[in-house]
């Protein structure tokens, strides 16, 4: 069987029903993951994925872009067990977008129960089928795929698919960043290590921790993990967000090189000029790196330095001069709220609300002064040579802050442009911030280190496609002109979006039409006699065969 997609047509449909024709209808709820599918599926974003994936098939008996889109669907619900993926089926919007032959709801004849019956893509099930695909073909096909090649796949083959999509934005600002996944202390998950964290969340060397103090000892612990390293695309108003690289590898190995591997594998699959502004921290300082990206790829790296570097000394007596020029730096921007008018009652109540928060807030005693900051300024030096490994031209930014007890605290940027608003190059670099939150959001909210099996590709699969269904998720949003939404998690995105209200889906000849169930119904009854005997004779013939669709089910 090849599934096929269906197009939104309700006109086309409303006249076929006026004649008494149509294929097939079902009720539906969950119609904006189906329209999810068919965003993806008839923007060719499916077809082209599926093309390029590596598989380690020779033959094809189920489509490969039917394998991405289960692999997407349960990373959208949430699943990451495969045996899960026929409740994913039942509740999830694939069906939906796949059109009726795909599968269609049933009654178990044993049980009771509504269930799916599919025709599936093969004739090897002795039982009918409650899924298109078995969940087992599933996990041995991401199983089987090398977890390298699909890291690959995802960093070239998906980044070219949404350059060709023009999915880029024009001011090419990337962040690049690291972080631990971790895993139970079982060494069968292959690959992981185990590593030795302070309380600040860190890794440790046995030299560090002998020279801790017994408290803080105490707060120190061993944990099995991997280390993934991302670069992420955004823009300066974060307006959406997308990985273009991931890399997972053992907890132990050093992030730096493998970060401007991303960076030059991806020049290399999108060619120069749309990487063009690259934000780290101070984890990815490498001279030779920075140099390459300056100078090969005209990428522009922002990135904090060391105290115990030699340009930072270089930097910390020049700051000193008094013809430096120091501008204030505007305050952090807050999310405007939209004001909205209420009931005279909620006004009151919230009025009285607001002044209890004040009188509460008066009571508190004040912030202790050395750590009441007052004032932020910035200012810029070009034209640093004193870092001897990095071969281009650097600005230093100095960022200076004040407290209210007289102190001040001063920490250096540096950039391989030409800095001449240092209060704006501060701005950027707080940008960083957004990858740190979409690790919040992926780990707690779409499980991205719970990890239901031990091997090392299933480990990369699970990673990969999160990250997948995430950038399709996003665009998805954009294209629904929902960019409000691309900033929350993917809880409170369902919630916002699903489910959305009941219709009845109504299937004619590979197009389809939503309708509430009023509507359908109260269009029907004024039809004229000879289409209401027509489509009451179809929905009759309909229903005898789905009573029957189901005679050989799978024992519980």
């Amino acid at each position: 069987m090849d599934l096929v997609i269906f197009e939104n047509n309700k006109p086309l449909v409303l006249k076929a029903l006026g004649n008494g024709d149509f294929d097939y209808l079902e009720a539906a709820n969950e119609v904006v993951e189906a329209d999810f599918f068919r965003f993806i599926k008839a923007g060719s974003f499916l077809d082209e994925l599926a093309q390029s994936y590596p598989t380690p098939r020779k033959k094809q008996e189920v489509p490969f872009w039917f394998y991405v889109a289960s692999n997407l669907s349960m990373r959208l619900h949430g699943v990451h067990a495969f045996d899960a993926f026929p409740l994913v089926v039942r509740t999830g919007g694939m069906l939906q977008a796949f059109g009726a032959k795909a599968g269609r709801k049933v009654v178990d004849p044993q049980t009771g129960d509504t269930t799916i019956v599919c025709t599936g893509f093969n004739q090897k099930n002795h039982y009918d089928r409650q899924s298109p695909c078995d969940p087992d073909f599933l996990r041995k096909l991401a199983k089987d795929t090398d977890a390298h090649e699909l890291m690959r796949w995802f960093n070239a083959d998906c980044v070219r698919m949404f350059h060709r999509h023009r999915r880029f934005d024009r001011e090419g600002i990337f962040i690049g960043d690291a972080s631990y996944l971790f895993v139970p202390d079982n060494l069968r998950y292959e690959d992981s290590v185990k590593l030795l964290f302070g309380e600040d969340g860190h890794p440790i060397s046995q030299e560090q921790y002998r020279k801790l103090s017994d408290e803080q000892k105490s707060h120190c612990q061993w944990r099995r993990c991997y280390k993934m390293v991302t670069l992420l695309h955004t823009n300066a108003t974060l307006d959406f967000f997308l990985f273009v690289a991931v890399r997972v590898l053992p907890g132990n190995d050093h992030e730096s090189p493998v970060l401007y591997a991303l960076v030059e594998q991806f020049v290399q699959a999108v060619g120069t000029g749309v990487m063009k502004r690259l934000i780290l921290d101070r984890g990815f300082l490498d001279g030779p790196g920075i140099s390459q990206c300056k100078e090969k790829y005209g990428i522009d790296v922002l990135i904090p330095i060391r105290r115990n570097m030699d340009i930072y000394a270089d930097a910390l007596a020049l700051f000193q001069e008094p013809e430096v020029k120091w501008v204030d730096c505007p305050a952090e921007r807050t999310p405007k709220s939209v004001a909205r008018k209420l009931p005279r009652t909620l006004a009151k109540r919230e009025k009285k609300r607001q002044q209890t928060l004040q009188q509460l807030k008066q009571q508190q005693p004040p912030a202790a002064p050395e750590k009441s900051l007052i004032k932020k300024q910035a200012a810029t030096i070009g034209e640093f040579r004193s870092w001897s490994s990095c071969t281009v031209a650097l600005s230093v930014v100095a960022n200076r802050e004040q407290y209210a007890d007289g102190h001040q605290e001063i920490w250096f940027l540096i950039d391989t442009q030409t800095v001449t608003h240092p209060e704006k190059t501060q701005q950027d670099y707080h940008l960083r911030v957004a990858i740190e939150e979409r690790y919040r959001q992926l780990k707690c909210f779409s499980d991205l280190t719970r990890f239901t099996s031990r091997a090392f590709s299933l480990v990369v699969n699970q990673v990969v496609f999160i990250m997948l269904a995430y950038n399709l998720l996003q665009i998805y949003l954009l294209h629904r002109d929902r960019k409000e939404l691309n900033q929350k998690t993917l809880p409170r995105i369902r919630q916002q979006l699903l489910p959305s209200d009941n219709h009845i889906i109504v299937y004619y000849q590979n197009y389809f039409g939503l309708f509430a169930p009023f509507e359908l119904i109260g269009f029907v009854v004024r039809l004229p006699e000879p289409a209401r005997k027509k489509i009451a004779a179809k929905c009759h013939r309909l229903g005898r065969e789905l009573s029957g669709a189901l005679p050989h089910p799978r024992p519980p």
